[in-house]
């Protein structure tokens, strides 16, 4: 076939272009054609050249989900994330995805919005498509999604949490033991009247609870709150501060449950010519790659979020291919770093 005749096949019935097009381009036999891709070692040099020649020419594209099925493996590996604008997950996928892809797994991200029906609906449509792994941001809760999940059979990690009762596997930490550390950090530092800016999820629900505790176990006065909902921006970090000022204008340290919302609530104290930490000392969540370079510096909470990914990668890989994970549940723990702002 040459390739104007391949050219005008793809303008006419479907449009696709097939393995027998790519053998029959290349003067082979569609099974030989198929080793040339699938098992190159097993052809000459010359035939594998042939093939990738006419594959160059024609554009074809081999169908993966046909290959999956008869070998019953996908090669294709589902990411459940809240956010992909969030920096404090980043890192995380970014290693998860090199880890799979040096692997020859693919990785298919999907984004709920830290919305709960979002989840199961994703959680429905990935099932459907059998992936040979699942990698979740967070904890599933009772429910329909957590009820496929079990059913399916399909190997999954959930991270960046803990739970008694894991789905499969788990690898993650302590989200009130973070809440009470910094708490337990700021007061040692002598600060004594605290807020909160909060995001609307259950993970930064469980680190204020434990913050507040902590607080009110010294007799403290009580903890002042603003949430933000799913919008973990700047600028919400400076609509944060101006109502606290407004509100509980004495307070003398912000714990904020991520690094960009740290950065808004700095940004305008600088804007109101309020001294950092002198007169307002700020936390940040996550140990974002640009917080080490503010001025001033940001205290904040570190995650190993890399090896939370690469060891993901490594569990999904290992069960995918029917090796036994001896450490299913795994806490990586957290780090409050200490810098200029605290």
């Amino acid at each position: 076939m040459s390739d104007k005749e391949i050219s005008k096949k793809t303008r006419r019935g479907t449009g696709a272009v097939t393995l027998s097009d790519v053998a029959k381009l290349a003067g082979v036999a569609p099974i030989t054609a198929s080793r040339a891709l699938n098992t190159p070692d097993v052809v000459s040099p010359e035939v594998r050249q042939r093939v990738q020649d006419a594959v160059s020419k024609t554009g074809y594209v081999p169908n993966r989900m046909a290959g999956g099925l008869a070998s019953s493996k996908s090669k294709l590996i589902a990411a459940v994330v809240p956010s992909t604008v969030s920096s404090v997950f980043m890192e995380t996928i970014e290693s998860l995805n090199d880890a799979l892809f040096d692997a020859g797994y693919q990785l298919m991200l999907g984004q709920t919005g830290y919305s709960d029906a979002r989840e199961e609906q994703l959680l429905e449509a990935i099932i459907g498509r059998r992936p040979d792994g699942i990698f979740l941001t967070g904890i599933t809760k009772p429910g329909k999604g957590r009820t496929r999940l079990v059913a399916s059979g399909i190997p999954v990690v959930e991270t960046w949490d803990l739970t008694p009762t894991p789905v499969d596997m788990l690898i993650g930490f302590s989200h009130s033991d973070i809440g009470h550390s910094v708490a337990s950090y700021l007061m040692a530092k002598g600060y004594k009247r605290f807020a909160i800016v909060s995001g609307s999820d259950e993970r930064a629900d469980r680190r204020l609870k434990a913050f507040c505790a902590a607080v009110s176990a010294q007799g403290l006065a009580d903890v002042h709150l603003v949430k933000v909902g799913s919008s973990r921006t700047l600028k919400q970090g400076r609509v944060a501060l101006s109502q606290i000022l407004q509100d509980a204008p004495a307070t003398d340290a912000v714990f904020c449950s991520s690094d960009l919302l740290a950065l808004g609530v700095i940004t305008e104290a600088r804007a109101r010519q309020i001294s950092i930490p002198q007169q307002l000392a700020v936390v940040g969540f996550g140990d974002a790659p640009f917080v080490s370079d503010m001025l001033p510096a940001l205290t904040t909470v570190r995650i190993n979020a890399g090896q939370i990914g690469q060891m993901a990668a490594q569990f999904l890989i290992d069960r995918a291919q029917g090796r036994a994970v001896d450490q299913a549940v795994v806490d990586v723990g957290f780090s409050v770093i200490e810098r200029e702002t605290a």
